[in-house]
């Protein structure tokens, strides 16, 4: 099904292939079926969406891009995905810190913020500390240039996957962090 994307380079969509190897790799794990899945700097909704039609519970995206939320609304719209997703228009750090005062966990966490913004290692020590499931997952787009630490805050990396100038870091929470 074709998204509607902003215009302009506000927001840099994953590109398709980078999308299809990441579903690839989270269906061969069995991470998608009936899960809690938080999308960060969400865009038009493209990630959130794909985890919802590949049998993702529910989906709470998080977007501040006033263009981007107009995209996501008409997509999830489009999409018939509404009942189980939830927008949610703030910035990534006041959201995170909303979702850890309701105490709710995540069993997969998409990441995609700006690259030059320096926000990857604050968010994944953020939601490992309150938002992630014990067994959770996060994903981390981010530019295979510079690749980010094996360890943040209670998060250990468990994979990596380069595509051309994007990698996916994979981080799960370590056990003795577990809540």
């Amino acid at each position: 099904m074709r998204l509607t994307a902003p215009r302009g380079t506000t927001t840099r969509p994953t590109s398709d292939r980078v999308k299809e190897a990441l579903f690839s790799l989270l269906d061969s794990a069995h991470r998608l079926q009936g899960v809690r899945v938080l999308d960060l700097f969400a865009g038009s909704g493209a990630l959130g969406i794909e985890a919802l039609s590949r049998g993702a519970a529910h989906v709470f995206f998080i977007e501040k891009n006033r263009q981007a939320l107009d995209s996501l609304r008409l997509n999830l719209a489009h999409t018939r995905f509404t009942d189980r997703s939830e927008v949610l228009p703030f910035d990534c750090m006041q959201a995170l810190e909303r979702l850890a005062r309701q105490k709710i966990r995540f069993d997969l966490v998409l990441l995609d913020p700006p690259y030059q913004a320096g926000l990857h290692e604050k968010v994944i020590e953020l939601v490992g500390n309150a938002l992630l499931a014990t067994d959770g997952l996060v994903v981390a787009e981010a530019a295979a240039r510079t690749p980010l630490p094996e360890k943040i805050g209670p998060c250990s990396r468990s994979d990596q996957r380069i595509y051309g100038d994007t990698a996916l870091e994979l981080y799960t929470m370590e056990q003795d962090h577990a809540p």
